[in-house]
């Protein structure tokens, strides 16, 4: 005997099919739009990390061909600067050291001894291990750009994965401890040194970059950065050893460099790895070679 479904049956199953088709699409709808609120909320959030307002003293700052300059010998050095803690997240040091040196009695040391923790944004997990140089801190506060940055590297560092980096320099044009808004020299798999974050914060794109010179390891070399931060449009340059090796426009600055700093700052990839630095000079210069 069949049994068939009734013409009140049939429309009370569409009323529920489509009544559970209309709550999937509104929570569905719910989800995408919850979704687009998180990704537009954190890319605010990013902007707002990475910008900085000028102030009328940035802006208004003269030159006065200042010069910093450090070989390391002494921590006293350092004492008003903000200095990463040692061991830094239990797996990376940094302090004075005679192993490798170019000058004097001593040199700056970083060494990573394991790999990093994993963290996710905001959190930042990277290795590190240096002192600031808080120019801001100076009684004459950050140096007005264009400023010519000298000093030498001696690096023992295994980069061999695509999501390994190290970073040989930042420069940051915000005087506060957020750093918004920096430049950096940095390294990877790739083997050749570039700038980082131009011309605006997140990207890396150049007016020249030299692809075909691998930087050296395990021996002392020399590079220099002439930055400009000027609020109009600036530049950076890098040269290894002389040679012209990155160029590239940098917006988002307020026309000083406020800070720096060298030594270790890389990948939480990295499991070891050395580097020294030697020899450091700051200077205002009054334009870009």
């Amino acid at each position: 005997m069949r049994i068939g479904m009734s013409r009140f049956q049939k429309f009370l199953l569409t009323g529920i099919c489509s009544g559970m088709f209309l709550t999937f699409c509104q929570c569905q709808k719910k989800t995408e739009n919850q979704t687009q609120d998180i990704l537009i909320g954190t890319a605010l959030a990013y902007q707002a990390a990475t910008t900085i307002t000028c102030t009328s003293d940035q802006l208004n700052k003269t030159q006065n061909g200042r010069v910093f300059q450090t070989s390391f010998e002494s921590t006293s050095e350092f004492v008003s600067f903000y200095s990463v803690p040692s061991p830094y997240q239990s797996v990376a040091t940094h302090g004075q050291s005679s192993e490798q040196k170019r000058t004097g009695t001593y040199s700056h040391k970083a060494s990573i001894l394991a790999a990093g923790p994993s963290c996710f944004y905001p959190q930042n997990c990277n290795h590190r291990g240096y002192p600031t140089i808080q120019l801001n801190k100076l009684p004459s506060g950050g140096f007005k750009t264009p400023a010519l940055i000298e000093f030498y590297v001696y690096l023992d560092i295994n980069l061999s994965s695509n999501s390994d980096w190290f970073s040989f320099a930042t420069y940051s044009a915000d005087p506060s401890d957020l750093w918004r808004r920096v430049v950096l020299i940095n390294i990877d798999s790739k083997n050749y040194a570039y700038l980082m974050h131009v011309p605006v914060h997140n990207q890396n794109i150049y007016t020249y970059q030299n692809v075909a010179l691998s930087f050296p390891q395990r021996q002392w070399t020399k590079l220099t950065t002439c930055l400009d931060f000027s609020p109009a449009g600036g530049i950076a340059k890098v040269w290894m050893d002389g040679t012209l090796i990155s160029t590239a426009n940098v917006s988002g600055g307020c026309g000083v460099l406020e800070q720096a700093h060298f030594g270790l700052y890389a990948s939480p990839t990295l499991s070891a790895g050395t580097v020294y630095n030697d020899d450091l000079r700051i200077e205002e210069v009054s334009s870009c070679p």
